[in-house]
């Protein structure tokens, strides 16, 4: 009787086939799935688990920070961009918008030679000065914000209760603020009445600098 011979398989034979079954998925795209899969499963500890301290009298970390500042920042950019820029601020479009600041703006974003109230320097994000900000923003940069703000920022949207020329005196006005003196602020907008509703009635013209 004969006797079969027995076959021998190579060890690794089956992860030749693996291999083979797997060559389109490059080892670049098997770790953006990996890292994306690891991200989230830190996500949903960190959510569940109640470790991340929500307290706004705690400093966010300086990546979270960072990844919320440059968040806000592009979005920003890309949709203000979009926006279609008043071409004409009259006098009474900018008295109104100081009026505005004055009302709204002023107890978080201070004004110039005046610190933000105490309360909002415990918001996180901490709001900015806006005498220091505007300069390095486009006036529809300042319009977009004024009127759709942004989540989990504390601050309102104005846009569903003021028309968008109100919205631009504002933007308009906080533009000027890195040039306005605290006498020039003081002056702006102090003459403005508000009906039962809270819109502008009146308005005065900011008082300018310089002989006439």
């Amino acid at each position: 009787m004969e006797h079969q011979r027995l076959r021998v398989v190579p060890l690794n034979g089956g992860s030749r086939m693996k291999r083979s079954q797997t060559a389109g998925f490059s080892p670049f795209a098997a770790g953006v799935v990996a890292t994306v899969a690891l991200d989230a499963r830190r996500v949903i500890v960190v959510a569940y688990s109640g470790s991340y301290n929500v307290a706004t009298t705690e400093e966010h970390a300086s990546f979270t920070r960072s990844v919320f500042d440059t968040t806000f920042r592009r979005s920003l950019e890309s949709r203000a961009a979009a926006e279609t820029v008043q071409s004409q601020i009259s006098d009474a479009m900018l008295a109104t918008g100081a009026g505005e600041h004055r009302e709204y703006c002023r107890p978080c974003h201070a004004e110039p030679r005046v610190e933000r109230t105490l309360w909002s320097s415990g918001m996180r994000p901490r709001p900015p000065h806006l005498r220091e900000a505007a300069a390095h923003c486009e006036t529809a940069e300042i319009f977009w914000p004024v009127k759709h703000r942004a989540k989990m920022s504390g601050m309102p949207a104005f846009g569903p209760g003021d028309d968008d020329e109100t919205l631009w005196g504002i933007a308009a006005f906080v533009k000027q603020l890195p040039a306005t003196t605290p006498e020039q602020y003081a002056a702006a907008g102090c003459d403005l009445e508000r009906s039962g509703d809270g819109s502008a009635k009146r308005a005065v013209r900011p008082e300018t600098t310089g002989d006439e």
